[in-house]
This record gives structure tokens, C-alpha cells and sequence, in this order.
């Protein structure tokens, strides 16, 4: 578990909303979204800032760069979930992506760009935002599950993933687009691929229930086994409950999955011990964030570049905050 991997990030980007509420706006198309009204508002959002202030130290901890910013706005409900509007990618590489609603449109931060120009060795960026204006969407490694060791991108059907978009995204970055259908229990299209596949170094996590073509899905498996990698199948119920939603990352000592609380526990025993052969888990209390449709996948934006210099952080820092 010690070796270091391409497809496990040593870093990540985080966003601690101080006006987290699941989004109306986002509501129709996102079976995943929930409602609570047995708080106020203002509680759900307090919840939210803790809950993720717990899990940037809790990550810091375990020796993953965390790069914290803060979100004061009250226009952007879904921005703790950066992972959608930009990524990483080896060789110095960024991406940054148009989204659906246009209330997440607003959650592009130039000054996260900056910052990971000025700590990390960034070659270009190249901006597929201006597909808004002609309603072509590709929300980032939230529509897409990448393979970086492959090169293949994963990709669920939806009016987040266009065709056009990813092709743009597969020739500029050379991954191979693998596109499939999924669906909920309702038989409702998932919004999003993240919330029912993860691929670690050596397993990947994959909702075959949730696949309607059981050919193409066999397709994927194969796909993955072809990679040596181990496909752990997770059911409905278990999609339902964020176990799909996941993220390895390379922490101090060994590679760890993260993932939310409630994800963990709807693993079965002989699927942790799969998992565990590779990368421990890492679970975290994200109940209130996951209202909004995402888990601990959705709230981290890895970072798969090179630091310009590397710094030993001090002890009696955690994280790096930026306004």
C-alpha cells in the first residue's frame, strides 16, 4: 500500500461553504438530493462548515495537502463541490469545465487557478467554459471517472456529459471516452458517474446494478480487469447511500480511500477487506453535505501536478487556507 500511484493524488482543493444549502435549482435532475426540514437553514449551514472543516484536518492529518478555500456567498449553493468546474492532470495540466446550472456556473474561482499556478508547475489551462453559451456541459471528474494509469474516461449519459464536450476533452488531455447508460432505481438516468464508480490503483468500485446494458457492462469490467485492477460491485442500495462516491488519495504512510461515513457503512465485510488490501479507508460525517446530491468524492478536486518547490508543511499547520 506504500507505493505512490498517478491516480491517487498526494493534494486536494476544498471548499467550506458558509451558505451550504441543497440546491433548488439542480434539484430536478439529481435523484441523490434530499431535504431536511426539521433544521432551519442557518443550522444546515453551520453543519456544513463543520463538517467540512473536519474533514480537510482529518485528511491534513494523514499527510494529504489540503488547500481549504472559503465561500461567502449566498449565490452559490453547490460550491462545496469543486471537483466539477475544474481538474488536475499530470504533465502540468488543467481543465476547466461548463456546467449545467447556472448557479454553479458561478462558482469558477480565477484565484484557485492562481493559486495552483504559483505553488505547482502548471504548463497551460485550457477553458471549455464558452460551451455554456450553446448548452453543450461537461461537469468535470463529477461526469467523468478517469482512469489515469489507462487513459480511459468513464462516462454516464446525461445533460451534463455532451458528446461534443468530451470529445473535446478526450483528444486535448488523450484519454479514450468509454460512454454508457445508468440509471436509478426508478430507472431515472444518474446525473453524474461519480456517485456510482471509483477506480483506486488496484480496484475500482462499480455500480453494475445501476448499468442498463449488461454487454457494455461486461464491456466496462473487462476493461478494468485488463488493468489488473480488482472490480468490487456495489448494488443499488449501496449507490444510494454514496458508496460509489469515493476518492483514493496518497497520504503520509499508505494510500487511503475516502469516503463518507454513511458510504462506509453500507460496505460489506468482504468488500472493505478488497479494498483494504490496497488502501485503508477513511470515512467521514458528511450527512448534511450529502443533502445536496454528493459525498467526499464530490468535495475534493485532486491535484495531480507537480509542486514548483516542495515544502515540508510546519507541524502546527494542517491546512493551507485562502480566502
Amino acid at each position: 500500500m506504500s507505493r505512490s500511484s498517478i491516480q491517487a493524488p498526494r493534494g486536494v482543493v476544498m471548499v467550506r461553504p458558509h451558505h451550504f444549502k441543497p440546491n433548488p435549482m439542480t434539484a430536478a435532475d439529481n435523484a441523490f438530493q434530499a431535504r431536511d426540514d426539521k433544521r432551519a437553514p442557518d443550522e444546515l449551514a453551520r453543519a456544513a462548515y463543520q463538517e467540512v472543516t473536519q474533514m480537510a484536518q482529518g485528511l491534513a492529518d494523514a499527510g494529504v495537502a489540503v488547500h481549504l478555500y472559503e465561500d461567502e456567498s449566498t449565490a452559490t449553493p453547490d460550491s462545496v463541490f469543486p471537483n466539477n468546474w475544474f481538474s488536475t492532470h499530470s504533465g502540468g495540466h488543467v481543465a476547466i469545465y461548463p456546467m449545467y446550472s447556472q448557479s454553479r456556473q458561478r462558482e469558477r474561482r480565477s484565484d484557485i487557478i492562481d493559486a495552483l499556478k504559483s505553488e505547482y508547475r502548471v504548463q497551460d489551462v485550457i477553458d471549455y467554459s464558452g460551451l455554456e453559451k450553446d448548452n453543450v456541459f461537461l461537469e468535470g471528474t463529477g461526469a467523468m471517472v478517469l482512469d489515469h494509469i489507462a487513459r480511459v474516461a468513464y462516462v454516464v449519459r446525461s445533460n451534463r456529459a455532451n458528446d461534443v464536450a468530451l470529445e473535446r476533452f478526450c483528444t486535448h488531455f488523450n484519454f479514450e471516452p468509454m460512454v454508457f447508460d445508468a440509471v436509478d432505481r426508478a430507472g431515472k438516468p444518474i446525473y453524474h458517474t461519480n456517485v456510482l464508480m471509483c477506480i483506486g490503483t488496484d480496484f475500482a468500485l462499480l455500480g453494475t446494478d445501476s448499468i442498463s446494458d449488461k454487454r457494455r457492462c461486461r464491456e466496462i469490467v473487462a476493461r478494468l480487469e485488463e488493468t489488473g485492477r480488482q472490480v468490487i460491485e456495489l448494488k443499488i442500495n449501496q449507490i444510494e447511500k454514496f458508496a460509489g462516491n469515493a476518492i483514493e488519495l496518497e497520504a503520509r504512510e499508505s494510500r487511503i480511500l475516502a469516503l463518507s461515513a454513511r458510504a462506509r457503512a453500507a460496505l460489506r465485510p468482504d468488500q472493505i477487506l478488497a479494498i483494504e488490501q490496497s488502501a485503508r479507508l477513511m470515512p467521514f460525517d458528511v450527512a448534511t453535505i450529502e443533502l445536496a446530491g454528493g459525498s467526499v468524492r464530490c468535495m475534493l478536486a485532486g491535484i495531480h501536478l507537480s509542486r514548483r518547490t516542495p515544502v515540508a508543511a510546519p507541524q502546527s499547520l494542517a491546512v493551507e487556507q485562502s480566502a
